[in-house]
């Protein structure tokens, strides 16, 4: 291509002398060509093995005609979602519309439709009946079996069989799309592609079957919620490319989805071949005119140092996605990137961030996972670090000194968020207190996400006493260094466990510190997490258990309240919340109270209004007496009552943008 994009048109396709395509890529995301994009990756990794790959990005779905811009592909189409599942990308927890798309031009909001996998493939179905479809992204790879879909509140069937696609490449999929692509290039039907690790195929054929574990099928699943946490934890513990076993799941008795072993992780030498493909680390010419893709802003001076984490926290679905391995590139190929950046005209001497899944991951977790996988009988971290934990900062250490030394380089964040038990495990301090000391600026973001230790264990997180000893830490390299930064935690409301009890021994561990956070994550079931799997079952799928889950929208309300209990607009769901559970010694003026017995602000503002309309009367009597003792000049004193007001009202305008801004 001359403008050094991949084609989003057929004019593209024609000006760089291709005849037909290999794969016509349709995608819910705008065409942003960043090794941040999955769409963008996946494209460049075929182009590298000598296919041909164009885009068709945000086509209207209610156009049959959108999906047929360069005809039929010679391979396939290849689809996805984007980067993010399309559910998640349009509503937020409460199930409203989200008002912008960080993915689209301009941020606006409705470029895609509602489960983007699934109608894309059913367009393209409309006009190829038997071109091969290979579905890819987040939404696809998390939805590979009968997953609880909270939008709908239902059962789901594999988006294999709902999207009518053939195949599914799940995971980060580098490798298992080159295999796919040179299957359907050597003649084999994708049918027949059944053998590929990190995909998912469908079959009538059982004998095909062998090795698998069986997976309690989609009807016991969608009428017995403990059918579904068994199933669920047979999925999770299979997820590794070393350990797991492949896996089927059984559809009206004769129809059965198969799950294939994951990929195997790349090694660094293949990490660094991914990130050194020609991206041109921005979005598309053509969306300048829209306003550019406001996705591109936090992630074009950012970058991507691993990938995988066995931090396993219950709600996230790096486990079924990209999985518990770390894997890591080289500081040469991640300087290289950088210096790039560094090229950018846009590049102002910051590098926004160096991570990914979590910051100062750099190696496996032990030297045993790259031989034997996983444990899946523990967790690495949870509840306590284990043994085998080899436990090393000195690797990212050396790489931030590297990237900070660069000329022109002022500033390197590290805004991916560290494992506060991670640090704290690790007998060597200098760590934290080099990160204090170059890479934070001001505010320190930690994810401790609640206090009860009711609540973190079945979030899969250390104990509170684990965080308490981290911030004591920070705070004393934070004396040494004589700086004066701050912890900021990221919280979480209403994860399946919590209570109110819970919520106000939140509360009231905030009110110790004198803190209240601006912002709250109300816990969102998405697929493929420990956590939803809890949601909608009410039962923990690793150990079986029964587990408390609030569901009850005004409950779910009163624990968000409460973690804001400073907020004036929440003082009555604060003030439920503690008469509910009793707990009225939180109400009154003593320290250790969360609120007042009355709304102060309310009583405040009606003190302040009563005194000003006091002092308006005075004022209007005053100015009655002066108009009588000055009738000849009524007409003038007028005429400046006008322009002064119009000269107040014009300060007022101004005082409040700055108030504003």
């Amino acid at each position: 291509m001359s403008n050094g994009f991949l084609p989003i048109c057929k004019k593209d396709m024609t000006d760089a002398g291709i005849e037909q395509l290999d794969f016509v890529y349709v995608c819910g995301d705008a065409y942003v060509d960043h090794p941040s994009f999955g769409h963008a990756v996946i494209a460049r990794v075929l182009e590298s093995f000598g296919y041909t790959v164009g885009f068709i990005c945000q086509p209207d779905w209610n156009d049959d005609k959108s999906i047929d811009e360069y005809g039929e592909p010679r391979l396939g189409f290849l689809v996805s979602s984007g980067n993010m599942d399309s559910m998640v990308n349009h509503y937020t927890v409460s199930k409203k519309r989200r008002h912008q798309d960080a993915y689209s031009p301009g941020g606006v909001m409705g470029k895609r439709p509602d489960y983007a996998v699934i109608v894309y493939c059913n367009l393209i179905r409309k006009t190829y009946k038997k071109t091969p479809i290979i579905i890819g992204g987040l939404e696809a790879s998390l939805r590979r079996l009968a997953h609880y879909d909270y939008w709908s509140n239902k059962v789901r069937r594999s988006i294999l069989l709902d999207s009518g696609a053939d195949i599914i490449s799940y995971g980060m999929g580098e490798k298992s799309i080159v295999e796919i692509a040179d299957g359907l290039a050597a003649g084999i039907d994708v049918k027949d592609l059944t053998y590929i690790d990190g995909t998912v195929y469908k079959t009538r054929n059982k004998e095909l079957i062998e090795d698998a574990i069986k997976l309690p099928d989609f009807e016991g699943i969608k009428s017995d919620k403990r059918k579904y946490a068994e199933s669920f934890a047979l999925q999770y513990n299979n997820t590794d490319p070393f350990s797991g076993k492949k896996m089927y799941e059984t559809y009206d008795g004769a129809l059965y989805v198969v799950v294939n072993t994951a990929s195997k992780p790349l090694t660094t030498m293949e990490m660094d071949d991914v990130y050194s493909l020609p991206y041109m680390r921005n979005y598309h010419p053509s969306y300048e005119k829209d306003g550019g893709i406001p996705a591109i802003s936090e992630i074009k001076f950012s970058l991507t140092s691993n990938r995988g984490c066995y931090g396993e926290c219950n709600f996230c679905a790096l486990t079924f996605h990209q999985g518990r391995i770390v894997q890591v590139r080289s500081h040469k190929n991640i300087i290289e990137e950088a210096e790039k950046c560094i090229e950018d005209p846009d590049f102002k001497g910051y590098i926004h961030d160096v991570g990914g899944p979590t910051a100062e991951f750099r190696r496996p977790a032990c030297d045993k996972q790259l031989k034997y996988g996983a444990c899946t009988n523990k967790k690495c971290l949870y509840p306590k670090p284990c043994k085998n934990l080899v436990v090393d900062h000195k690797d990212y250490i050396d790489l931030l000194r590297k990237l900070r030394k660069m000329p022109k380089v002022k500033k390197v964040f590290v805004r991916s968020g560290f494992r506060f038990d991670y640090v704290v495990a690790d007998k060597d301090k200098s760590f934290l207190k080099e990160i204090c000391k170059y890479h934070v600026s001001g505010q320190l973001r930690v994810a401790p996400e609640h206090i009860s230790d009711n609540v973190l264990s079945k979030m899969g997180k250390p104990g509170v006493d684990v965080y308490n000893k981290f911030c004591s830490e920070f705070e004393k390299v934070n004396k040494e260094l004589d700086m004066n930064q701050f912890i900021v935690p990221y919280l979480m409301s209403s994860h399946p466990g919590s209570t109110i009890k819970d919520a106000i021994a939140l509360a009231e561990y905030l009110r110790s510190l004198k803190y209240m956070p601006e912002q709250v994550q109300d816990f969102y079931p998405t697929p493929g997490t420990v956590s939803t799997c809890m949601f909608y079952t009410g039962i923990d799928p690793l150990t079986m258990n029964e587990v408390y889950v609030e569901r009850d929208p005004h409950k779910k309300a009163l624990q968000r309240a409460l973690i804001q209990y400073r907020d004036p607009k929440n003082y009555d769901l604060v003030k439920e919340a503690l008469l509910m559970e009793g707990r009225d010694d939180l109400i009154g003026f003593d320290k250790q109270c969360l609120i007042p017995p009355r709304k102060m602000a309310d009583r405040n503002k009606k003190n302040f209004t009563d005194k000003n309309n006091k002092g308006n009367t005075k004022n209007n009597k005053g100015r009655n007496n002066k108009n009588e003792k000055n009738k000849n000049n009524i007409k003038n004193n007028k005429v400046k009552e006008v322009r002064n007001n119009g000269k107040h009202n014009k300060n007022n305008s101004s005082s409040g943008k700055r108030r504003s801004w």
